[in-house]
Order: C-alpha cells, then sequence, then structure tokens
C-alpha cells in the first residue's frame, strides 16, 4: 500500500470552523496529516483530542499564547523526530515524526515559516527563524530519508505571477536552501515542473504557491504523486484560505494503529 500525506493550513480555526475541518480530514484517506497555523485555542484542542480519542499518534508541541504552529497526526506508530527540540527559536512551528516502512525510518516534518510584512521586526523574525531551522535540521541530519511538508510563505524563483519586490533575497534563498544545502528537492515541480498552482490567492489572477513538500533524493524515485486540493477554499464559508497539498509515495508504512472515525459523535476533551 503507498504512503499517503497531506499537508493542509487550518488558520487557527476557531471551535466551528475546527469541526468542519475535522470531519474533513476525517473522510480523506490519507495516512498522515501535517496542519500548519496550528494554535493553542479550543479549534485546534478539538482537532487533536478527537485523532488522539480515535487513536491517531497526535504530535502537538506546546503553543505559548497567540503563538502559531503545527501539528502531525498518523494512523501509523510514529515516534517524535528531534528537530522540534534542537528549534532554538519559535519551536512550535517546526515539528516531525518518523514512521517505520519496509524501506527503513523515513522522517516527515512539518513547518510553518513566519510571514513577513515591511517592518524590521517581523523582517527579523523571520529571518532568525529560518537560521534556526537550518541549525536544526542540520544537528538532526541522519541517514533516514525526509519528507519536509508545509506553509513555508516563500515562491519559488520564476514564480508565475512573478510578485516582483514582495519577497526578499534571504527568503528566495530559504527556498533555494532547502535543495543546495540540505538536498531536499520540490516535490511538485519533480513530477510537474512547468504547471502554474496556487494555494492561496488574494484574488483568482494573484496567486501564490505557498505550500510546498520537499524530498529527499533517495524519496523522489517513490514519489508517485503531488498534487494540490483545492476544494479547501471554496465554499461560503470556506474550510480555510489555503489549498492542500497531497503526497503519495510507493513506500510501505509497518505499524499500524488501530484507529476509529476521529468524526464519530462525542465531543473531544478541550483543556
Amino acid at each position: 500500500m503507498p504512503l499517503t500525506v497531506l499537508t493542509l493550513n487550518v488558520g487557527n480555526p476557531a471551535l466551528e470552523r475546527a469541526r468542519r475541518q475535522r470531519d474533513w480530514l476525517a473522510h480523506r484517506g490519507e495516512d498522515v496529516f501535517v496542519l500548519t497555523e496550528t494554535g493553542s485555542g479550543p479549534g485546534t484542542h478539538l482537532i487533536a483530542e478527537s485523532y488522539r480519542d480515535a487513536g491517531w499518534s497526535v504530535t502537538y508541541p506546546d503553543h505559548p499564547d497567540k503563538e502559531r504552529g503545527v501539528m502531525l497526526l498518523s494512523r501509523f506508530k510514529s515516534t517524535v523526530d528531534p528537530i522540534g527540540a534542537a528549534m532554538s527559536f519559535l519551536p512550535a512551528r517546526l515539528a516531525g515524526i518518523t514512521l517505520d516502512t519496509a524501506d527503513g525510518p523515513l522522517r516527515i516534518l512539518g513547518a510553518y515559516v513566519p510571514s513577513r510584512d515591511a517592518t524590521e521586526a517581523k523582517t527579523t523574525r523571520k529571518r532568525a527563524w529560518i537560521e534556526a531551522f537550518h541549525q536544526a535540521y542540520e544537528t538532526t541530519a541522519d541517514d533516514a530519508p525526509v519528507l519536509l511538508l508545509g506553509d513555508l510563505n516563500v515562491l519559488e524563483p520564476g514564480h508565475v505571477p512573478p510578485h516582483p519586490g514582495q519577497f526578499a533575497p534571504f527568503e528566495t534563498a530559504f527556498y533555494t536552501e532547502l535543495t543546495q544545502r540540505h538536498g531536499l528537492a520540490d516535490a511538485f515541480r519533480a513530477l510537474q515542473p512547468t504547471a502554474v498552482e496556487h494555494s492561496w490567492a488574494r484574488r483568482a489572477e494573484l496567486g501564490y504557491r505557498y505550500d510546498h513538500a520537499h524530498a529527499s533524493t533517495a524519496l523522489i524515485e517513490h514519489l508517485t504523486s503531488c498534487s494540490y486540493v483545492h476544494d479547501t477554499r471554496i465554499g461560503d464559508p470556506a474550510l480555510t484560505d489555503h489549498s492542500g497539498l497531497a503526497v503519495e509515495l510507493a513506500l510501505t508504512a509497518t505499524a499500524p494503529l488501530i484507529t476509529s472515525d476521529p468524526a464519530a459523535d462525542h465531543e473531544a476533551t478541550l483543556f
């Protein structure tokens, strides 16, 4: 059986929207969900507790008040990847798990890179997070292949449309350094070198491909699909303002958990 992963920016949901997101995710078939822009409020806790109560492995690092981060949900037994503990700045925005597969361990990492505006404070914050990411990644690197997914808040060079002047050189460098420094290739581009897709748009004609999946060279040969899921942005109200990104790998995870429906009629414990 292939291993399937989906990443989605959930936008720090309030309780009602979190219920709809939980129900939508529960009807998807993916084995692992990497959720970004999670928060510390009752909406994010609802998702976490619903999946935990349903027997899934839930990795949900502590989110300081008003800080955003990531959550990983897995229907396979997983261990917490050390990269989160190695992250020295805004650590809730980087977390990971390791799964056992028939080909050996696989690291699945989730990232929610800070956004930036014209202020010096936001620029310094994003630059500091990116540098901390590089250090954490290199500190924890081993022989296991990596699949990194999430809202990276950066565009690839040559993005269509170009959005000139909106991103500083250090931001674009982060995208290229994932490949040049860490050996992680853009999985979508590996399969679709020229396709124009957007995962967020202020207006239909001004889209941005913010949400990404990057994979180690050893994983690219196992990559069978990488596609955007746009129906999350459809409807009134929509589930979220981001498209999901679904990845399929020709790998077999070897430690399935006994799970039930996370959207079953029960009230998750909120704390």
